[in-house]
This record gives structure tokens, sequence and C-alpha cells, in this order.
């Protein structure tokens, strides 16, 4: 009985003693592995993080960054017959294809806003709330992608009781950034990395009717060529000589966004002015090409004190080289 006692007492002193000297439990060296290398991937993640598509394209400023933009986006057909088209596949493929500009005209169509093509009668690519929701969806399910939108709205549609209300219903206001400042300069704008991890990764720009904006910090909606010019649109001269044609203070040229508006037209009443230009899509691998987005780009450094665009606007944004030309100026391999 006295031994009994004794055993257990040794027992509890020993056990007593190992946890006032607190020794580890050993780790199984795999199990350390896994750890290790948990870590190291999320640190791999942090560091390798794409935006739009590109890594290196992160810490790069927006205004430092050239977009390939779609025009009128919405009037997109397959049918080569539909002669006021100006793209032959949807939104969302654009999407797909690297456009992260899309531009659109708009108009009011029995009382609702709708995307149409110089008038509705043209092209009417419908409803700019089915419209908004499409590119949502493709927002959501790529959550890495910074987009732009240039609307004209040349009926001067109310930003307050039209554009707004749209974008609210769509939830596409959540994603909208809200500048700091009314007039944002080509340097002003946040990184990539910043517009993604804040999650207001979407640029609202409008040609008219977002000048006079009553609570400027509030606004995603803004007036377009108070930041961002334009060279001449409906070009016809593949050259694509370039000069400031629309462009609105106080910033100068050289400190506001640019555009380019590479999508090439040809007049069938050449003879009478103002004529009647369609989108030429017979040229357009041509114009699509690496050497004439290049050309037209060079023509307007001249203005931009060599800077590249932020901004080239393509017809037929699936055909020819576009988005390689984009990456060259954006200094990678095409």
């Amino acid at each position: 009985m006295n031994r009994l006692a004794l055993f257990f007492g040794i027992f509890f002193a020993f056990m007593t003693t190992l946890r006032a000297l607190a020794i580890p439990v050993p780790v199984h060296p795999r199990r350390m592995m896994k750890r290790h290398e948990r870590a190291l991937l999320v640190e791999r993640e942090e560091d390798e993080m794409l935006c739009n598509g590109r890594a290196e394209l992160c810490d790069r400023k927006y205004g430092n960054v050239t977009f390939l933009g779609a025009h009128d986006s919405f009037a997109h057909s397959p049918n080569p017959l539909a002669l006021s088209r100006t793209q032959e596949v949807n939104i969302t493929m654009q999407l797909d294809l690297g456009a992260r500009l899309l531009q659109a005209q708009s108009h009011m169509n029995g009382g609702q806003l709708h995307f149409c093509h110089t008038s509705c009668g043209l092209f009417d690519g419908g409803l700019v709330e089915d419209y908004l929701r499409t590119v949502k969806t493709w927002m959501d399910k790529n959550p890495n992608e910074v987009i732009t939108f240039i609307f004209t709205n040349p009926g001067n549609v109310s930003v307050t009781d039209v554009w707004k209300p749209l974008f609210e219903k769509t939830g596409m206001a959540e994603l909208a950034y809200v500048p700091p400042s009314p007039v944002m300069s080509r340097d002003d704008w946040p990184t990539l990395r910043e517009f993604i991890t804040s999650g207001k990764r979407l640029i609202v720009f409008l040609d008219k009717g977002a000048d006079n904006r009553a609570h400027p910090e509030e606004e995603y909606i803004l007036p377009q060529f108070k930041m961002v010019w334009e060279d001449p649109y409906n070009p016809t001269d593949a050259s694509f000589p370039c000069k400031v044609d629309r462009t609105q203070g106080p910033l100068p040229p050289t400190e506001q966004l640019n555009l380019i508006n590479h999508n090439l037209n040809f007049d069938i009443l050449p003879f009478f002015r103002p004529g009647f230009k369609f989108p030429d899509r017979l040229n357009s691998p041509r114009t699509n090409g690496m050497y004439s987005i290049y050309t037209h780009a060079l023509n307007c450094a001249a203005i931009m004190a060599n800077k590249n665009p932020n901004f080239v606007l393509t017809d037929f944004s699936n055909v020819g080289q576009a988005m390689a030309a984009v990456n060259f100026l954006n200094g990678f391999a095409a």
C-alpha cells in the first residue's frame, strides 16, 4: 500500500513538473512544412495580384495606363448587312477580349433611356438598364478589373433624375469611383491596385449634363471633357492625323487623360457635307493592326509630351491586333 502511494506520488510530481516547465508538444515536420508552404502561398498571392490581367499594372496610376476601348459597344451584330453596327461580338465578349473602356451613345426612346447609334431608328441597342446589368454581372465575376464608361448624352438627359437612378437600381453605383477632387489631372488618379482594393473600380464619364454638380464630393458621374480630351471623331483618313478636337477647361490637354478615336469610317456621300458615314468593316484588320494604332498614338504623342494615349477606341474590337497594340503601348510584349 505504501509502495502504491509512493508510485502515484512520484507520477503526479513528474506531471506537475512538466506543466511548470511548459515543455511544448513536438510538431511533426510535415505539418510544419505545410504551415510554411501556406504562409508562402499567401505571400505569393499578394505579390502576384493581377490588375486588368497584369501584375505589372497594379501599381501603375490610371493616368499612366493605355486601355482598349469599344466604340458604341452596344451596337453589336454578327450580320454584315447591319451597316450601322460597330461591333461584331456582344458586350461580354468585348470585355473577355480585353476591352476596358466601353463607350456608348444614349437617347430617350418611349420614355426610357436607350443606347442607340445616332438614332434609335438606325440601331437600337436596348435599355441602358439592361446594359448596366450585363456589365455588372461581368464585373462581379472579374473582381480585379478596372472598367471605364464614356457615355454620350446628346439629349442632355438629367443625371439626377434618369442616369443616377439607373446606376443605383442595377448596383453599379456601388462600384463607381468618386474622386477626391471635382477635376482630376492625369497624374491625380489612383493606381489600379487602389481602385481594386477599395472596391470602387468603375470610372464613369458623361460628355454632357455632368458639369453642374451640386455636390461634386459625392458624384461618380463625371464631366468627360474637363478630364478627357478626344481627337476628331468619325475619322475617314486612315493615316489618323491628330489634333485636340473636343476638350474643356480648366486643365490644359497635356494634363488631361486622352482618347484617340481609332475607328475608321467610309463616307458614302463624300461630295456632300456632312456626308453619310458607316463603320469601315472591310479595312478593320488593317485599322486594328499594330502599325496603324501605334502610328496614331505617335501622332498624338506630339501633343501629349510623348505620352501614350489612355484610351484607344476601336470598332470591331475582335478583329485585328488591337489588344496586342495596347499591350505594346503599355510596355509589354505584344
